[in-house]
């Protein structure tokens, strides 16, 4: 279980999210962290299946999203409480 709260992330550190744009969890995570000005790099793993690959690999082939990866570590799938994806 990881230690990272997908809410407040470390300042600095390195947060990816697995999205998919017609996802509405996404779309909410991606807005969260801009409104908090939180940075973070996306990966569109409904269309890239390089960036699948790459979250199948963090989610243990779960493929809910968004994927929330903070340094490296996966976190979780889904976005809320209890997340949804």
């Amino acid at each position: 279980m990881s230690t990272y709260d997908v809410e407040h992330p470390p300042k600095g550190a390195k947060l990816d999210l697995y999205v998919s744009y017609d996802c509405p969890y996404s779309l909410r995570a991606i807005a969260y962290y801009d409104h908090e000005a939180i940075p973070y790099e996306v990966h569109d793993a409904q269309i890239d299946l390089a960036e699948r690959k790459a979250m199948f690999a963090f989610a243990n082939n779960d493929p809910t999203v968004p994927a929330i990866v903070i340094n490296g570590e996966y976190v979780q799938s889904g976005w809320g409480k209890p997340p949804h994806g």
